[in-house]
């Protein structure tokens, strides 16, 4: 497959694929080409900037993303591990306690669980900074 730039008699430009750069003059000469903007038959291919690939640099790129990802997700299960084993996971009760933790100054507790997006926002509201971690699955 090819793709061209093309451009008909109006100067309308348009890109179309083709299986290959004989397609493109058999279809010309049978007149088979069309602008798709105004159907001028007059189609003519327009400079375009060759597209080159680098299937070794590609296959590095790759690799090298898919050990970032992996030391990222390493570093994100030694948070969990400290959180679960730092703090006290209250689950779904976790804006009531925040709330509770956060009104009693003398109360140090850390604690961790759920919420939602619209507790979430109440909280913030009222003053109390959250910090969302992604939680990585032990299991993967």
């Amino acid at each position: 497959m090819i793709k061209y730039k093309l451009i008909c008699e109006k100067n309308h430009e348009f890109e179309s694929w083709f299986a290959d750069s004989r397609e493109f003059d058999n279809l010309k000469r049978r007149n088979l080409l069309d602008c798709i903007f105004c159907s001028s038959k007059n189609i003519k291919k327009s400079i375009m900037s060759p597209m080159i690939s680098n299937v070794k640099k590609i296959k590095e790129k790759n690799n090298d993303f898919g050990i970032l990802l992996k030391n990222e997700k390493k570093r994100l299960f030694q948070i969990r591990k400290y959180v679960e084993k730092n703090f006290e996971y209250v689950d779904k009760n976790f804006s009531q306690k925040v709330r509770d933790i956060y009104y009693d100054k003398k109360n140090k507790k850390t604690i961790y669980g759920i919420t939602t997006p619209e507790e979430r926002k109440e909280l913030a509201e009222e003053g109390i900074d959250l910090l969302s971690i992604p939680w990585v699955d032990k299991d993967n």
